[in-house]
């Protein structure tokens, strides 16, 4: 009797264990040939079923496209010839060993993987190189917004005395001008225009070549209807991600980059001295308000936030649901939302990312300054 009671507990408890619902056998035991299986008992429990995803939630999200067209148009092949070799020529700079490419790599997320890049002389910049991919999809650019897009933008970090140094746009062009090649290229993407190369030019011309530097991918052909795009496990992120509220700030084809956010919106941020995008409007409302960054490719785009101080993707994660949405995620939260957000990595087109062939200097270009 003491036999068939032990039998009793351990079938009822076993099946407990996997979450199925049972009935205690008749006090008899089973029929003869007709035992209970017994599950293993290293099985264990199920995991808790993930919240179902809302797909009618989705709808704060956009497709990506292949270009970030421009207000005057789409790039012309010439344009964004131009503009690629610009990006990697390290001649921009005053002492010819820093491109665009070098604080925002593109085969390497668009960034550079430090807390600060470093400039002409290793100067160190104030605040975090952000990534260029889908950086022109962006209300506007730099962390406080100071330039309205890509364009201006490119036109800024060459002359910067910490970045890259050059002392004027004019010495720029002129250099430029020491290299039939780059000649005849602004010739083909500007023409008509008697003396093409000019620094507002050269804006033009990065930009478009930045405009280029988008990265669709498997959530694109979610949201486009395919189920199959994303894994369970990166739909039950997604849906952790909606349910917290991180939508109310990261939406739209970038997941993120369209508007400007206090930093400790909730809770107070911690050592908190940068006072954002207050720096450029004098406005009190501005004060420690910072570009949201696009969570496109945001797992290859750490460390995080204007200083990059804080190193992991799950870091980030906590922090911002605690001080941004007052909401203390559990660990299992957390990595479920990590799960979802490195769904949001892709590439841009390879032929784009590849280092091109540079027009050649000539006696006259300028030799390297190091001063």
């Amino acid at each position: 009797m003491k036999a068939k009671l032990s039998l009793i507990v351990c079938a009822v408890v076993v099946a407990a264990a996997c979450g199925k619902k049972t009935e205690p056998p008749p006090a008899a035991g089973p029929a003869p040939g007709q035992a209970e299986p017994v599950q293993p008992a290293t099985k264990g429990a199920e995991p808790a079923k993930p919240a179902a995803l809302d797909r009618s939630k989705l709808s704060v999200f956009a497709a990506l496209p292949a270009e970030i067209t421009a207000s005057s148009g789409a790039a012309t092949p010439a344009l964004v010839e131009l503009g690629h070799k610009l990006y990697f020529d390290k001649r921009l700079s005053k002492n010819q060993d820093i491109s665009c490419n070098s604080c925002h790599l593109v085969d390497k997320g668009g960034v550079d993987g430090s807390a600060t890049s470093s400039g002409h002389k290793g100067q160190k910049g104030g605040r975090n190189a952000p990534t260029v991919l889908n950086a022109a999809a962006h209300v506007a650019q730099f962390w406080d917004g100071r330039a309205k897009d890509v364009e201006e933008q490119a036109k800024g970090p060459i002359l910067n005395p910490i970045e890259m140094a050059m002392p004027n746009a004019e010495a720029v062009v002129a250099l430029l001008k020491t290299m039939p090649e780059y000649v005849a290229a602004f010739q083909a993407a500007f023409p008509g225009q008697p003396d093409p190369v000019t620094y507002d030019n050269l804006g033009r011309a990065i930009g478009a070549y930045e405009r280029q530097l988008t990265t669709p991918g498997r959530f694109d052909a979610f949201l486009a209807g395919d189920a199959t795009a994303l894994t369970a496990e990166e739909q039950a992120g997604l849906a952790t991600f909606l349910d917290t509220g991180c939508n109310a700030c990261h939406s739209g084809a970038a997941v993120g980059g369209g508007m400007f956010q206090k930093l400790g919106l909730v809770k107070p941020w911690p050592d908190l001295k940068d006072e954002g995008r207050f720096a450029v409007t004098k406005d009190e409302a501005d004060k420690f308000k910072f570009k949201v960054p696009s969570l496109r490719n945001i797992a290859q785009t750490g460390p995080y936030f204007h200083d990059g101080a804080v190193a992991t993707l799950p870091e980030a994660v906590k922090k911002m649901a605690a001080h941004q949405l007052g909401k203390d995620l559990s660990d299992a939260q957390v990595a479920s939302i990590v799960t979802f957000l490195n769904a949001l990595t892709a590439a841009p087109p390879a032929a784009l990312i590849a280092a091109p062939t540079l027009p050649a200097s000539t006696p006259e270009t300028p030799k390297p300054d190091p001063n």
